[in-house]
Parts: C-alpha cells; sequence; structure tokens
C-alpha cells in the first residue's frame, strides 16, 4: 500500500491546470524531496492530499483511502515565513495549540496530552527550545519546533512545505536531517518540499520534480537530467554535476537558486500557485 497515490489527477485553479493527468505513488516510510519551480504546485499538490483542493480528474488515495480533510494520518507543515517572529507565547504553547485543535488556544490539557507534546518536541530535539517564546527563536530553532507540532497523533504521512525558506546553510542541514531521522524512527513517509536539490539529495529515497503540469518521481540520478528537466521547464536545461552537487542551469543561470534568491526578495509571498493560500 503506498503512503500517498496520485492517480491521472488534474488539479485546475481558475483556468489553469497545475497538474494534468499526473500518477506517482509514494511509498510508505520513504522520504522523497519534491522540486519544481516557483508556480509549478508544490503546495497545491500538498493541499489537494489534505482533501482542501478539489481535483477535476482522476483520484487521490492516503494509505489506501481517499483524501478528506482533517485526516489523522497526516501532519502538515505549512509554509512560514516569519509570521510567529512576533508572537510572545512559548514554543510549548504552540505546540500544545495544536493538541487542543485550537489556534493559540489554552484549553486545559490532560496528563497523556502533556507526555504527547513532550514526546513530540524530544523527538526533534527542542524541549528546551521551547520553553523560550516562540519570537525569540532562529528561524532553525523555529522550524523544529513546528516540525514538532506536525508530529502530534504520529502521522504516517508527514506533508513538510519548504521547511528550508530563509534558514543559512547549517541550519538547513539541521532541520533535513531531523527530518530523514523522524522519516526512520516513525516509519512515516515524508515529502519535503525545496527549491533546490542540494540541502537533500543525500538524504532523500527519490526525488518528485513537478513542471509543466507533469511530476515525475523517481531516483535522483534518473529524475535530475537535462531531457527530464528541459520537458519540465519547458525549456533547455542542464544539469551538472560537481562532486555531491547538483546544478541545475538555464543558460548560465542557475535555476533553483535563482528560484530561491527571487522568494527572498519578495519576503513572505506565497509560492506563485495562482491561489495557494493555507488553510
Amino acid at each position: 500500500m503506498s503512503a500517498l497515490s496520485f492517480d491521472s489527477v488534474t488539479i485546475r485553479l481558475g483556468r489553469r491546470d497545475i497538474l494534468s493527468a499526473a500518477s506517482f505513488a509514494v511509498r510508505e516510510g520513504e522520504f522523497v524531496g519534491m522540486l519544481g519551480a516557483n508556480g509549478a504546485g508544490k503546495t497545491t499538490l500538498m493541499r489537494a492530499a489534505l482533501g482542501l483542493v478539489p481535483v477535476a480528474g482522476g483520484a487521490i488515495r492516503v494509505l489506501g483511502a481517499p483524501a478528506t480533510r482533517g485526516n489523522p494520518a497526516i501532519g502538515y507543515m505549512p509554509q512560514n515565513r516569519g509570521a510567529m517572529a512576533g508572537l510572545r507565547l512559548t514554543g510549548w504553547d504552540v505546540v500544545a495549540s495544536a493538541a487542543v485543535g485550537r489556534r493559540f488556544g489554552f484549553a486545559p490539557l490532560d496528563r497523556a496530552a502533556r507526555r504527547e507534546i513532550d514526546w513530540a518536541l524530544d523527538e526533534v530535539g527542542a524541549r528546551d527550545l521551547a520553553r523560550r517564546s516562540i519570537g525569540e527563536l532562529s528561524g532553525g530553532e523555529r522550524q523544529r519546533v513546528l516540525l514538532s507540532q506536525a508530529l502530534l497523533g504520529r502521522p504516517r504521512l508527514l506533508l513538510l512545505d519548504e521547511p528550508l525558506i530563509s534558514l543559512d546553510p547549517a541550519h538547513q542541514k539541521s532541520v533535513v536531517e531531523i527530518a530523514r531521522r523522524v522519516c526512520d524512527d516513525l516509519k512515516a513517509a515524508i515529502v519535503f518540499s525545496a527549491h533546490e536539490l542540494n540541502p537533500l539529495v543525500n538524504v532523500i529515497d527519490r526525488v518528485l520534480y513537478l513542471g509543466a503540469g507533469s511530476a515525475v518521481l523517481g531516483p535522483v540520478d534518473e529524475v535530475v537530467t537535462g531531457p527530464v528537466l528541459s520537458r519540465l521547464y519547458g525549456a533547455e536545461i542542464e544539469v551538472v554535476r560537481v562532486r555531491d552537487r547538483w546544478f541545475v542551469m538555464a543558460g548560465d543561470v542557475e535555476v533553483e537558486r535563482e528560484a530561491h534568491r527571487h522568494d527572498g526578495r519578495h519576503g513572505p509571498a506565497h509560492e506563485h500557485d495562482h491561489g495557494d493560500a493555507h488553510a
């Protein structure tokens, strides 16, 4: 049984097909890195798996069942681009808000709920961090706390949407390594979206690349190639590998790095998926 499967799925937003008859399957317990240019549909794909975006055709299944809203088998970490920087709540309070099913709620928690929160924080090494105000944490520290929030209920599928945005290389490495450890410890499948392959390349099992309405899932060596990416980008792409680093080039422009710079310059704008707002 697959953790997540798309069978000839078409997702249409307005007059644009984000995905067109796309088919792929993420295996249980595997770590998949999801990449694609701005607007390729990474966030939309995750929201469709969460049952938040309707499909125009085909079927999405999560652990063998149709995708529906509120599936407890899925843990979701949405994009976070500094929205919590001004909060005075502790990291523990932020995680607890998810445990009680309210936005920053303060309903009493029983002993079992408190144990579950502490377990989730321990899983990402954030118990001490969670004692501090979420606004005082660095970007990488904040991402660890928010990842623990997605672990509540011990999901079998984790959807992590751009958790590396605005992090320096050291914090990127830390977040990726923690996600890999969570994948192994929980035997949970992870779909981890990013703008750049290099932070993920040594830890993912396979890569899912989106573009031109298509989705290609497979080993890095088979997917990240000039012919495959040229078709997905709709332009001539050259893939250059230097030791353990990969460079996706359109002429003399490094495509993935330019996309990342674009996000940084424009602050907290979401991926340009024409309606990719979070739930």
